[in-house]
């Protein structure tokens, strides 16, 4: 099964667990079937995978639509919306095209099995929380 980790964070947070990825590349473990996509906030990852992306990429993988067209009916939307999105996807990496569907239409085929969301939502800044105390 392939998954695809989904996070925030900032450029510090990627390279330290890309210099963390390096450090342990030796060691066994299921890395080779997970990736990886962050975004600098909260309001980008809300932006690029609304509701009706997400719903959208799974109606894809489990209906497995020969064109967008299909894949349109099978959300039952709008064939134009529905490309804009499948697009959008498509730049995130999250799905590729396939030519050879009906009359030389293009199959959507979605990369992963599964998506996992790693999201932090701090509610209070610590830094102005009563309980934060500075050394």
């Amino acid at each position: 099964m392939t998954t695809l980790r989904i996070t925030i964070g900032s450029r510090e947070s990627v390279r330290g667990d890309a210099l963390e990825f390096v450090r342990t590349a030796d060691e066994p473990d299921d890395r080779a079937d997970r990736a990886v996509l962050q975004f600098g906030s909260y309001a980008d990852l809300v932006d690029a995978l609304p509701p009706r992306r997400l719903d959208l990429l799974r109606a894809i993988a489990t209906g497995h639509p020969r064109s967008i067209r299909e894949a349109a009916r099978l959300v039952e939307r709008d064939v134009s919306d529905v490309h804009g999105d499948l697009k959008q996807l498509e730049v995130l990496d999250l799905l590729e095209f396939e030519a050879g569907g009906p009359g030389g239409a293009m199959r959507p085929l979605v990369r992963f099995d599964r998506l996992e969301f790693d999201v932090e939502v701090p509610l209070v800044d610590e830094e102005s929380s009563p309980d934060h105390v500075e050394a």
